[in-house]
């Protein structure tokens, strides 16, 4: 075994490390290496793991190390600066269980030779520039648990129902997705995902462990690139994001109650959330903004109790947004934004009900109804009729006893006087 990994080495690899004969582990990855990778590595027929990630390496990728695969599990060669095709030549019975390619300048359609590599659990190729329609052979790999093929030039329709009539489901071990930033079209099939039965009804112990792969693959989560050190039951994740899907969002997501992370961010998306999202017990992000998603909030949204981040903007939601239960109350005005139909806190748009209520008076002030409001009126009108009556009849009286000489039975009956 070699690991020299991050010492900070420079220059090429030489060409005389094919004379290792009977190395099983190199880690060189995390230095600064630069060339190419000697097609001499070849020679190396015992090789397990080979380990070339974050190095300034260039050209192309031999193709001979699809030939001898028959005893490489680990091939680690992202951010750096290959380009050129993937090799062509994985051969029948190799052990490959582990491919990242992640981050480089790899061009061309992706090799059907792939799909002979069935013990891959790991295929990551993202940040390429890769331009293939999508790969439907690759779907009955009975072991893939990870496929991550964001941010190149795929294109055209993605989950066929090619394979319905087929024995084998397509992705029976898939827990992690990311076609994210493509230009993948069409609608999503509905019956598609109730094959995804590794993404639903995951069970953990307390003895469960990662998978100890040696390169982590890399996905992006809350907007900041993340490592994904191993493979964890738990860590079912599907991105779609920033494509050109359209049609409604099906229902069966709804079954993969195993889900952590769910992003269908800026699509062309209609239709109304499914109320079946209620069910992804377990799932902490979820993000649908930048679509046309019509309908109300559905309330069973507030039974995702695990949810932590949430981006409804950039919609055409209506109607209130859900008050009572769960973790809707922890959300801020940005998940909301963009919606000009939505209402309700956290919004400053206030719903229907709610300015009803506010332009009532509070009971204890309200006096509608109880006839108080005329009472106040006529209240102080009479006062000024009295005070107007009494001075015209003073008035009068006055006069009369000053006209008469003060006749007793008048000053008698008005002042008692006799």
């Amino acid at each position: 075994m070699r690991n020299l990994s991050g010492n900070k080495l420079l220059g090429p690899i030489p060409s005389t490390i094919g004379n290792l004969t009977g190395l099983e582990y190199l880690h060189l990855n995390s230095n600064n290496l630069t060339g190419q990778i000697p097609s001499s590595i070849c020679n190396l027929s015992s090789l397990k793991v080979l380990h070339l990630s974050e190095n300034k390496l260039q050209g192309r990728i031999p193709q001979c190390l699809g030939n001898f695969s028959t005893s490489l599990s680990v091939l680690a060669l992202k951010e750096n600066q290959i380009y050129g095709p993937i090799p062509t030549t994985f051969a029948n019975g190799n052990k490959l269980e582990y491919l990242n390619l992640n981050r480089n300048k790899l061009q061309g359609p992706l090799p059907k030779s792939l799909c002979k590599c069935q013990r891959l659990q790991v295929l990551d190729i993202g940040n390429n520039e890769i331009q293939d329609s999508f790969p439907f052979w690759i779907e009955t790999l009975p072991k893939l648990r990870v496929l991550v093929m964001k941010t190149n030039k795929f294109h055209g329709n993605v989950l066929s129902d090619h394979l319905k009539n087929d024995n084998i489901p397509p992705f029976p071990k898939l827990q992690i997705f990311d076609i994210s930033h493509n230009k993948f079209t069409g609608p999503l099939p509905h019956g598609y995902f109730k094959n995804f039965v590794a993404m639903m009804n995951v069970k953990v112990n307390g003895t469960e462990t990662r998978n100890q792969l040696t390169d982590p693959a890399i996905l992006v989560l809350k907007g900041s690139e993340q490592e994904l050190v191993g493979i964890l039951v738990t860590s079912t994740l599907i991105d779609f994001s920033d494509n050109q899907f359209y049609g409604s969002i099906p229902h069966s997501i709804g079954k993969l109650n195993s889900l952590i992370y769910m992003n269908m961010s800026h699509n062309m998306f209609k239709g109304t959330i499914p109320t079946s999202f209620g069910n992804l017990s377990t799932l902490e992000q979820l993000d649908l903004s930048s679509n046309q998603i019509q309908g109300e909030i559905p309330w069973q949204l507030t039974r995702l109790s695990f949810i932590s981040s949430m981006n409804l903007s950039n919609n055409l939601l209506s109607g209130p947004i859900p008050q009572f239960g769960g973790q809707f109350p922890t959300f801020e005005n940005n998940s909301y934004m963009g919606n000009p139909r939505l209402c309700g806190r956290p919004l400053t748009k206030k719903c229907k009900d709610d300015d009803d209520d506010d332009k009532a008076a509070p009971p204890s002030l309200s006096r509608e109804g109880d006839g108080s409001e005329f009472l106040e009126g006529f209240t102080w009108k009479v006062v000024v009729i009295g005070y107007g009556c009494g001075f015209i009849l003073g008035v009068i009286i006055g006069y009369l006893a000053l006209l008469y000489g003060r006749p007793t039975w008048l000053l008698n009956i008005c002042f008692g006087v006799r």
